[in-house]
């Protein structure tokens, strides 16, 4: 990959908690990605930037191994744990791309041109599309998910109120963020819904800090339940 490229993405990675320097090594249940996925863009970018344009169908018809040993990876490839939620919407994607994947190789052994130029616009596309079906809408978004992921998925299954306790201000600050939050231009017709949900969530985590501090333990499990609940109606929104 060209190496400005690369180092665009490893920035745009690193906005959206995908990649961490340093010494942390973050919980691979709570990465919001797929590894593998983000490899393929070392072979999506030269043919749809460089042979695609140029119309280098030599080029074009050379990818088809590495095409073909990516996308073999990402098949291969489990969703973390953060991304249970996605399976179905993942899946879909796959399909299309895996379909897309095939057309590109039929037509790298053919003779028609334009089909080859066809399918590789094709494979782009299907790409791209997987790709948002598992990215967040907004980083302060995951920032909260990766939170919340914890809270319901281990802390309230082995009871663990205190640390949800522990918790709670930290999800308030992630929730008022998520009130903040400025959506792409692709989603900015759904900023007024996403508005109303995200004042919905930072209710309920309140709500949920407010309980803990009262020391309200019985009444933990079913906050818990609704803040979830409430996150799940934000996701619905770009459903």
């Amino acid at each position: 990959m060209h190496k400005v490229t690369r180092f665009v993405l490893i920035i745009f990675l690193l906005s959206l908690g995908f990649v961490l320097v340093g010494d942390q090594m973050p919980d691979p249940d709570t990465e919001s990605t797929v590894p593998e996925l983000i490899d393929f863009h070392d072979i999506i970018y030269p043919i749809w930037h460089t042979a695609f344009p140029a119309k280098d169908y030599k080029a074009l018809r050379g990818f088809v191994t590495e095409i073909n040993e990516q996308a073999a990876k990402i098949n291969a490839a489990a969703l973390p744990g953060i991304l249970r939620d996605k399976k179905q919407v993942w899946e879909t994607g796959l399909a299309e791309f895996n379909q897309a994947v095939k057309t590109y190789g039929s037509a790298a052994t053919g003779s028609d041109d334009q089909a080859l130029l066809d399918a590789a616009e094709l494979l782009h596309s299907r790409f791209e599309m997987l790709v948002r079906a598992i990215r967040p809408v907004a980083r302060e978004v995951d920032a909260y998910h990766k939170v919340l992921y914890v809270v319901y998925h281990k802390y309230l299954p082995e009871k663990k109120y205190a640390e949800i306790r522990s918790v709670a201000a930290d999800m308030v600050a992630k929730a008022e963020a998520v009130t903040r939050a400025t959506l792409s231009k692709r989603l900015a017709a759904k900023t007024e819904a996403f508005q109303a949900a995200a004042a919905k969530l930072l209710a309920e985590t309140m709500a949920l800090e407010a309980a803990g501090k009262a020391g309200l333990e019985k009444d933990i499990p079913l906050l818990v339940d609704k803040v979830h609940s409430a996150y799940q109606a934000l996701e619905k929104v770009f459903d």
